[in-house]
């Protein structure tokens, strides 16, 4: 598996995050917010996610790389 964080927008994370079990709770302007348990955040609807932006998302999200690879 690679480490490598892959160049997504914020659709395509939005849609890996929702087959990994978030929902979406509001998708209001360019940001969507996603929840799932106590775990809430935004993701900007961005062309392309810069790289600490994803990794930010991914660590409160709680999904490895590896993981967020395999989803997509």
């Amino acid at each position: 598996m690679s480490k490598k964080l892959p160049t997504v927008s914020g659709r395509q994370t939005v849609k890996a995050l929702v087959k990994s079990g978030f929902t979406v709770r509001t998708g209001k302007g360019d940001h969507v917010v996603l929840q799932k348990d106590h775990r809430v955040f935004s993701v900007p609807l961005h062309k392309t996610l810069k790289k600490g932006t994803l990794r930010k998302i991914l660590k409160i999200a709680d999904v490895t790389v590896e993981d967020f690879n395999e989803i997509l």
